[in-house]
């Protein structure tokens, strides 16, 4: 039966709920509204992975066209390790469209999860803080939108929807944002920075209203906020960003409670608050690197000030651990967070796993025992168990980019994280849980964030670079793990190539750890010693054969290209300098019988460069505002490369003339990735761009196919033998042509 005509004659009722969920024609046509009654009461494990597949994408997909909501939930069904589910997918025939142009060999599962709930669109920036409260008997969400949003939205949790208007200002960003209740209403107080400097606002969740006038007294941006009680008076505490203060202000009377409190030498950047032997303090974190307690009744200091950070205090939460009032508090540049006994005014934990700067921490109750809940970075909200020092829960990923923000609330007993990310969305999770529904496996726990294939031993395999440190091996066919992964960077691996060397198929790759490092992909054994000299991220890696000798091509955010030798280790002569911005992007190819390098970052130019003579060749490539990817190819005898920009084009240039050839591919949002091939005769352009991947014959200027459309932003791609696809996402999927 058709997708559409199984719409129309479906009813709740009609047959049991796992009958719907597990029928594939079901999911690709179903109401969404419909879809979502069902999805909390799934049970069965069939029924259990539909609706975890189903839910994964339901943000993208439930407003979408069944042909779109065919292909997401196919690649879902694979994510979740169900390929038969994905195969059937991939097969339902939608009224008015063709059939499904690709089907999903297999992919990574490391972005899903079965406690995610609902992911929440609407803001159009960053999501910078999130509160939560109840309201109406509802459990709600406010979130605050960051730079380019300057919105402050309300969520309802359980329905997984916004609740009236967006709480706007004249201003370009909220930075924080709180909840509190004041004479039995419910309140959101705001922080806001550029364009509204200083102002702190509160609104009335029932109605939507701002509450009086507009809070002023700090000089420049307020971002950081707190609520508690002092002597039966509600009390907003706020921090500043350009004035380091600490104000107190009493939100019935609209004034302001003492006088500020000073002491850090630099923006303070957190606020909590908690009542410590019968007094309301505020534990305040800043960019000094300091935390400080503050009497709020008498507006003073409370013992010296915590050290350990050595540098920003990002986050600060409160929480009782074994009868011990404690500070949480999150560090930028060293990643961690740390546990302080304040009675005591000593650290007594250090909590490791983030990569990258910790942006939040909230404290909450999971199984009857303390919790904190932050977020980072490296886009992942991890649980840790404050008594133990130990993560209480596998990480939460799936997140488009770093996490700016966590919440938490318990409804019904169970306990929900609230996490707003770089992506613009909120994500809803349920932390208590205990089910698994299909079995998301993967060897990263972090997002992929490079791809390149290589034969190994007579099998081709993907081989993937992640935000974890760590290279993994995959076969191609399978998708099944080669080896263990590779272990040696330090920080995040943001390029991979490959190449072969005296019969050897070798991986060279880049970080952040400013290092590249190269791989013998037999044994899983690094060659030789990391090659140092950049002084920034490895941004960029390209591989090349000159004369014989396998070469790599480097570019980083310190603004240089350098070249390698891959057989000896060394890099030949000096950088090649001239790009004013990072440099993100590098390929290779042959021009007239010379090696060159393609190289463009940052800076508006792209810059073409003889790899053995180490010297540019004509002039730069001027068009892009920005590039982020790069890849040749040869077309009709000529080497071309194509590139891709933040200005959302893809552009195709003549490598031998230096000019732009035809018009470029528009339409695109800010280009990620690009990569080219030559499959069945046509050379094709790959191109991926946010959620979005297109492919494109290079000599019609034709798209190949409909648009393929990610949970995730695309941030890796290649075009694998037979014309399949591999792309990076956050996870790894390998596509090929359905027949």
């Amino acid at each position: 039966m058709s997708g559409e005509m199984r719409s129309q004659g479906s009813g709740i009722g009609e047959v049991t709920a796992e009958a719907m969920l597990t029928d594939p024609d079901y999911l690709v046509s179903a109401d969404p509204r419909e879809a979502a009654v069902l999805l909390d009461g799934a049970s069965g494990r069939g029924a259990q992975v539909a609706a975890a597949v189903y839910r994964a994408s339901a943000h993208l997909h439930r407003d979408s066209t069944a042909d779109v909501r065919r292909q997401l939930l196919a690649l879902d069904a694979a994510r979740y390790q169900d390929r038969e589910l994905s195969g059937r997918i991939t097969a339902v025939v939608v009224e008015g469209q063709a059939d499904a142009w690709w089907a999903v060999d297999w992919a990574t599962g490391s972005q899903v999860d079965h406690r995610f709930m609902h992911a929440l669109t609407g803001h159009t920036g960053w999501v910078k803080a999130v509160a939560t409260a109840v309201v109406d008997g509802r459990p709600v969400a406010v979130t605050a939108g960051g730079l380019g949003d300057g919105t402050a939205r309300v969520w309802d949790l359980a329905a997984g929807q916004q609740v009236g208007e967006p709480l706007a200002v004249r201003s370009h960003e909220m930075l924080a944002v709180v909840t509190v209740t004041v004479d039995g209403s419910t309140l959101a107080v705001t922080g806001s920075g550029l364009g509204d400097e200083g102002r702190v606002r509160a609104w009335d969740l029932a109605t939507g209203q701002q509450v009086g006038e507009p809070l002023t007294g700090h000089d420049g941006w307020a971002g950081a906020i707190t609520t508690t009680v002092v002597d039966g008076r509600t009390l907003a505490v706020t921090g500043g960003y350009n004035d380091a203060m600490v104000r107190v202000w009493d939100l019935a009377t609209r004034e302001q409670f003492g006088e500020p409190l000073a002491g850090h030498d630099r923006a303070v950047c957190a606020v909590a608050t908690a009542t410590v032997d019968g007094r309301a303090v505020a534990v305040t974190g800043s960019d000094d690197g300091t935390v400080r307690l503050w009497d709020l009744t008498t507006g003073r200091q409370v013992g010296p000030p915590l050290t350990g950070h050595p540098d920003r205090v990002t986050a600060v939460a409160t929480a009782v651990v074994d009868g011990r009032f404690v500070a949480v508090t999150g560090g930028a540049r060293d990643s961690t967070v740390r546990v302080w006994d304040v009675t005591a005014g000593q650290q007594v934990g250090e909590l490791i796993g983030h990569r990258g700067w910790v942006f939040a921490v909230v404290t909450a109750t999971l199984h009857g025992r303390a919790v904190a809940v932050t977020g980072g970075e490296d886009g992942v909200v991890r649980v840790w168990d404050l008594a133990t020092g130990r993560q209480a829960a596998r990480p939460l990923v799936g997140h488009g980019g770093g996490v700016w923000a966590v919440g938490s609330v318990t409804v019904e007993g169970r306990t929900l994280a609230v996490a707003g990310s770089e992506d613009g969305a909120l994500r809803v999770w349920d932390l208590t849980a205990g089910h698994e529904a299909g079995a998301p496996v993967s060897d990263h726990e972090c997002s992929v964030e490079a791809l390149a294939t290589a034969v190994v031993d007579g099998r081709t395999v993907a081989v993937i670079g992640s935000w974890d440190t760590t290279v993994s091996l995959r076969d191609l066919d399978t998708g099944e793990p080669v080896g263990e992964p590779l272990m040696g960077h330090t920080d995040v691996v943001c390029a991979v190539a490959t190449a072969v060397v005296d019969g050897r198929a070798l991986a060279v790759t880049g970080s952040r750890d400013k290092t590249v490092r190269v791989w013998d992909l037999a044994t899983g054994r690094q060659l030789g010693r990391p090659l140092t000299g950049h002084t920034g991220w490895v941004n960029a890696v390209a591989t090349a054969v000159v004369d014989g000798r396998a070469l790599a091509v480097t570019g980083s955010a310190d603004k240089t290209v350098r070249v390698w030798d891959l057989a000896t280790g060394r890099q030949l002569g000096r950088p090649l300098t001239g790009h004013t911005g990072w440099v993100n992007a590098v390929a290779t190819g042959v021009v007239d019988g010379r090696t060159v390098a393609v190289t463009g970052g940052y800076g508006q130019e792209v810059r073409v460069w003889d790899v053995l003579a180490r010297e540019a060749i004509g002039r730069p490539l001027t068009g892009h505002n920005g590039m982020s990817s790069v890849a040749t190819v040869v077309v009709g005898g000529r080497t071309v490369a194509v590139t891709g920009g933040g200005d959302g084009m893809a552009r195709v240039w003549d490598l031998a003339t230096g000019e732009q050839v035809g018009e470029p591919f528009a339409g695109h949002g800010s280009v990620g990735a690009v990569a080219t091939a030559v499959v069945d005769g046509r050379a094709l352009a790959v191109v991926g761009s946010g959620l979005t991947v297109r492919v494109w014959d290079l000599v019609t200027r034709e798209q190949v196919g409909p648009d393929l459309v990610f949970p995730l932003a695309v941030g890796a791609l290649a075009v694998v033998p037979g014309g399949r696809l591999l792309v990076g996402f956050g996870d790894v999927a390998v596509l090929s042509r359905h027949v």
